[in-house]
């Protein structure tokens, strides 16, 4: 098997506990190598390993989640709902094979307008969550459809559009929704709405959604995960489902309502305790 690893952040790799499972995977005749661009991507491998925490998994995430190279998260991080495992049991897991591959929905984002394309300076993809920002004082009008229906204008500090992943993401802290990775929906919840009336909503995520904005002050920002661009008034943005899937490698022993319960203290309760 060969294994390519991506980090972001440098001193983790004097870490005792990464240094520890490189060379248990060599060890076991696995090949190992670094990667930091898709240009690093070797012929012929199996999969790769994010070491870090979920921001660092996405980053992986933008640099092979295209060519369907298959991402299992080493958690050095805090957190961690998509790099949720311990470096132990990812070793354990390799070397008896003990896992299994789910694919997560990727979102694709186009910005259109006059030379929104020459601006957007980065990929379209996003694993959790596309949003539009306020970047200066003034709310926004936020002008939403979907499959071509207009919803009532928001009016709010911003969007999002986020995936299942996602759900557990931005999406969480503003009131939307905790979906099961498995669920195929789009989550649109917006962003300390200044209208008391608006409510996140789930959406089929075959679901196309355009989105345009107008403020005083004409200043907004679209993110892709952990990805920002300035974006102007008279452009749009367009997210659906991209075309291929993130292919999430989850080991085991591991599961979803584990990591809430574990991470977010879900039904923390003195009355489940006994």
């Amino acid at each position: 098997m060969k294994i390519g690893y991506f980090i972001l952040r440098e001193e983790l790799k004097s870490d005792a506990r990464m240094l520890s499972l490189l060379r248990d995977l060599e060890q076991a005749t696995f090949e190992v190598y670094e990667i930091r661009t898709k240009n690093d991507v070797q012929p012929d491998t199996d999969l790769v390993l994010s070491m870090g925490g979920d921001g660092t998994f996405l980053s992986a995430a933008h640099v092979v989640a295209d060519i369907g190279l298959p991402i299992l998260g080493v958690n050095f991080g805090r957190i961690g709902f998509l790099c949720e495992n311990r470096p132990e049991d990812v070793k354990r897991a390799l070397l008896e094979g003990d896992f299994r591959i789910e694919y997560r929905t990727v979102l694709n984002a186009t910005l259109k307008g006059p030379d929104a394309r020459k601006s957007i300076g980065m990929l379209p993809y996003s694993v959790n969550e596309v949003a539009l920002h306020r970047s200066g004082s003034a709310v926004l009008g936020i002008h939403v459809s979907i499959d071509g229906e207009p919803l009532p204008t928001y009016w709010a500090d911003g969007l999002i559009v986020a995936t299942s992943s996602g759900s557990t993401a931005y999406s969480l802290s503003v009131g939307g929704p905790i979906c099961m990775p498995d669920t195929k929906v789009l989550v649109v919840a917006p962003i300390a709405p200044h209208n008391l009336n608006v409510r996140p909503i789930v959406l089929p995520e075959t679901a196309k959604v355009d989105i345009s904005f107008e403020s005083r002050d004409g200043r907004a920002t679209m993110s892709t995960d952990n990805r920002v661009v300035e974006i102007q008034p008279d452009w749009s943005i367009h997210v659906e489902m991209a075309q291929f899937s993130l292919k999430r490698i989850r080991l085991a022993q591991s599961g979803f309502v584990k990591a809430l319960t574990s991470r977010l203290f879900w039904g923390e309760d003195m009355r489940n305790n006994g």
